[in-house]
């Protein structure tokens, strides 16, 4: 009997290989630019499959993929000739409202989250495409509209739930195994399988407001200067955003989530940095809000990006920044969302997430079909990136592209680095979990 035959026996959920029916549709991820062909995909339906399905590939020797969302644009989650455990048919959510807490299966995605803590007019922070996993973006910290509010996702859970490149199930939190509980808040998936996660949820309500004041570029330059300055002094329930994208207009707003008649109040100012060619005010549900950008974010295009954290952004940053590091054949979208509030009032050292200082995240991106402009397309991103180089100051963890393991350094401060190394070395000393930003082991040489 074969490996992939016994391992089928076993299994509460389904095995998949190349030829079967399924299987080209489960290695498929958001980037189309992934075409590897996993050895076996393990669709894990419980807790059980996720142990075995380690331990198989443990005794065969095959890279592990771990795949939720399937959003990290190098599409790790799919390990050519490798065991790719798709933890998607583990999706359920349920929430306990008078404790406002909700309990989430490591292969749920955020639409699923939102939708169940959103009847009760709780929510915690999310990203912002629903189609994104729960788990991917908790572990490597969870920037979303909420952040400002109530910190990132990953300083809203509780507990954690994980199986270790041993096959054991371990529990992390605040009172057990604490150096992997404060590891999985920002350390990504270096150091098993998080078949569970336990967060706070918060009272938001069920509302939002967005607000969007669109320039020519030839006169966004002081538009980006008081729409920072009205950042400086913004509450936390609204996070500015500014964006340049294909229409060549540049972009400043703010999404508020909470009463959208308080939100309203933010208007007179922004209209007072110009006048705009573009106005588009509307009050979205918050679930709504968290769908908006979901076409945008579909898995149909071939895609490429990068980032970076900013501590300013002084005049010369939004230069370069509309600029979009042209001239090319090709310039990139460019975005900015504002940090600060709620994500500073955690002390740096209680979580590997690290930054908590940052003003601005920065990132560009391309997206396109055709593999002919393939490398133009990423040259392009390239230089939009390397612009803003001189200003930046770190980047997050979840927005590391090609940058390898020194992309991973600047995710993280030495010290910090230091200790994700002596967590990864207790929990994975061979480095079995690697396919991802990796933190090596100590004298690793994966």
């Amino acid at each position: 009997m074969t490996s992939s035959q016994t391992l089928r026996d076993r299994l509460d959920g389904e095995l998949l290989a190349p030829g079967d029916a399924g299987y080209d549709l489960a290695r498929s991820v958001w980037n189309a630019m992934v075409d590897r062909r996993p050895r076996m995909i393990v669709r894990c339906a419980s807790v059980a499959d996720v142990v075995a399905a380690v331990r198989t590939a443990r005794e065969h020797d095959l890279e592990i993929g771990v795949r939720c969302g399937g959003h990290g644009i190098l599409g790790l989650a799919v390990p050519e000739d490798g065991v790719m455990i798709d933890l998607t048919p583990l999706g359920q959510v349920r929430v306990d409202p008078a404790q406002r807490r909700a309990w989430v299966a490591g292969g749920a995605l955020l639409g699923a989250l939102d939708v169940a803590s959103q009847q009760h007019g709780l929510a915690t922070t999310a990203g912002n495409v629903s189609h994104t996993g729960v788990g991917g973006l908790t572990l490597g910290g969870g920037m979303g509209w909420l952040a400002r509010q109530c910190g990132l996702a990953c300083d809203n859970v509780l507990s954690f739930e994980m199986v270790t490149a041993d096959g054991d199930v371990v529990r992390a939190s605040a009172t057990e195994n604490p150096d992997l509980y404060w590891g999985l808040r920002g350390g990504g998936g270096n150091f098993g399988v998080v078949t569970a996660f336990e967060f706070q949820l918060h009272p938001v309500g069920t509302q939002a407001l967005v607000a969007e004041f669109g320039y020519p570029l030839a006169d966004a330059l002081p538009v980006l200067r008081g729409w920072r300055e009205l950042n400086a002094e913004a509450p936390r329930q609204a996070t500015f955003t500014a964006d340049v994208g294909a229409d060549g207009m540049a972009t400043v707003g703010f999404v508020w989530v909470g009463d959208p008649e308080r939100g309203r109040e933010l208007l007179p100012a922004f209209r007072s940095l110009g006048t705009p060619a573009a106005e588009r005010v509307f009050e979205p549900s918050y679930v709504e809000l968290q769908t908006m950008v979901d076409s945008v974010g579909g898995h149909t295009y071939r895609r490429y990006s990068k980032g970076h954290y900013l501590r300013e952004f002084p005049d010369a940053a939004i230069e370069a920044f509309l600029d979009r590091g042209g001239p090319g054949s090709y310039l990139p979208n460019v975005g900015l969302q504002a940090y600060g509030g709620a994500i500073g009032d955690v002390l740096d050292e209680d979580t590997a997430f690290s930054h908590r200082g940052t003003v601005f995240e920065f990132g560009t991106g391309m997206r396109w079909t055709d593999p002919a402009e393939d490398e133009e397309r990423m040259a392009a991103a390239r230089r939009s990136a390397a612009a803003l180089d001189p200003f930046a100051s770190g980047v997050y963890v979840n927005a590391l592209s090609d940058e390898g393991a020194e992309g991973v350094r600047r995710a993280y401060s030495p010290e910090k680095f230091a200790r994700l190394t002596a967590v990864k070395d207790t929990y994975d000393p061979g480095n079995v979990f690697h396919l991802n930003q990796n933190i090596r082991p100590s004298g690793s040489p994966k």
